[in-house]
């Protein structure tokens, strides 16, 4: 079978290479020509672990490609993705001009049966406004159908999340269309993978309902932490408690600085706003935003707490990423967290394995260091805002010594508080 992908961002990108690991022969379309280049050169545009191995591979096997040409690509493929960006309006609703604009460069070059898959995350509605868009601008009478296939990828763990996932849903009321996606993706039935055929709309909220309810597990747990600091409890051990019950889980329930990245803030904010279109309050996620900004204030109210006076202070910040194992900066409590303590006065040193280049084009006047006990160097505290795998175990003595004050602000609760005050640190982390 041949595919179509448009858009080689994250989810087109990791879409596509997954679909030709296999065996599908997967074309990757895009208008920005650079981007098209460094592809067919196996250069990565953001950073997933395995990624570019897959995309190396499948190129070299003739499985993938990459192209800037619509028409050639569109014809030879019988299912068609679209993968573009979505980006958030001021009133938290989706912007859909980049998939209207592929909507009418499918039908102008649409000459036989195909199958037009939404993958963006889009609001209730977009696969009839897709059908109405295609109808409108086909060149000739042609015959095609709509499908809504969400996908569920997480930053870090994309490969493993699309190889083996939880689920695939299909949004479609074509039983040929369901029939040529479960041919598709035949390779997860072999795995007993779950599938969910129901109607577009139901397929379109599906997505937006999850993100939204871990959002709001996340934000939970994270109110629940400030209770626990002024009644002297530990959430860590009251979010084991709860996690124990089946009915509840342990997943999400770790306490932090905020959820970040590019889906929770964003998919929190347009469910509200289709949820107001279609008249209905959805006041658990209103509230849910609220608290996610709420704790970001709080994090910071710690470091002013426990330092006084912030200006002509200095700090060291590991972790810029909104999660491990990606680069993707947007909506990181970190950047939140550094702009608020710089506002008041406070120079940051900060480290990232991964995500630097990116914090360098948005943050201003920090000072970006080699490694962690770098970053400690000459600064009065430390603080952990993305959990990386290499901040787990870091040297405490080394890093003692490097620091002014000794103070450790644990803001994912990864450390042991007794192990760390052992060693001569005040140790601040959040509900403990």
């Amino acid at each position: 079978m041949h595919i179509a992908v448009i858009g080689t961002g994250y989810v087109g990108l990791v879409t596509g290479a997954c679909f030709s690991e296999f065996g599908v022969f997967v074309t990757c379309i895009d208008k920005d020509a650079s981007k098209v280049e460094s592809l067919k050169n196996g250069k990565i545009p953001f950073y997933e672990p395995g990624l570019e191995d897959i995309v190396k591979r499948n190129a070299a096997q003739g499985r993938l490609k990459f192209t800037t040409e619509f028409a050639e690509a569109i014809d030879e493929a019988l299912v068609v993705f679209i993968a573009v960006g979505t980006p958030p309006r001021g009133d938290g609703s989706a912007d859909l001009a980049y998939v209207d604009e592929v909507a009418k460069e499918i039908a102008q070059n649409l000459k036989n049966y195909k199958i037009i898959v939404t993958k963006s995350t889009v609001p209730v509605g977009t696969g009839k406004r897709v059908r109405k868009i295609i109808s409108e601008n086909l060149t000739e009478p042609v015959d095609f159908d709509v499908v809504s296939n969400p996908e569920f990828l997480r930053e870090g763990s994309a490969l493993e999340d699309f190889m083996r996932p939880n689920r695939v849903v299909l949004g479609t009321d074509s039983q040929q269309a369901v029939a040529i996606m479960k041919d598709l993706y035949r390779p997860l039935y072999l795995i007993e993978t779950p599938f969910v055929i129901t109607n577009i709309e139901t397929a379109e909220l599906i997505k937006y309902a999850a993100n939204s309810f871990l959002a709001v597990k996340i934000s939970f747990i994270n109110e629940l932490s400030r209770l626990c600091e002024n009644a002297g409890a530990d959430v860590n051990v009251v979010a084991k408690g709860m996690g124990l019950d089946k009915r509840i889980g342990p997943k999400f329930l770790h306490a932090g600085p905020g959820y970040g990245g590019s889906c929770f803030p964003k998919d929190t904010r347009a469910l509200i706003k289709i949820a107001s279109d279609h008249g209905v309050d959805l006041e658990i996620v209103n509230a849910a935003v609220s608290a996610n900004t709420k704790q970001l204030g709080i994090m910071t109210e710690k470091v002013k707490t426990a330092l006084g006076d912030l200006k002509g202070k200095k700090v060291a910040v590991l972790g810029l990423s909104f999660k491990p194992n990606t680069d993707d900066i947007r909506e990181a409590p970190a950047i939140d967290i550094i702009e608020a303590l710089q506002k008041d006065g406070c120079a940051v040193r900060a480290y990232d394995p991964v995500a630097m280049d990116n914090a360098k084009a948005v943050l201003k006047n920090v000072d970006f260091c080699e490694d962690a006990y770098d970053a400690c160097s000459g600064a009065d505290a430390v603080l952990i805002i993305t959990e990386w795998n290499q901040f787990r175990n870091l040297d405490l003595g080394r890093m003692k010594g490097l620091l002014n004050t000794p103070v450790f602000f644990d803001l994912r609760n990864i450390y042991d508080p007794l192990k760390v005050k052992d060693q001569g640190f005040k140790y601040i982390a959040v509900g403990r």
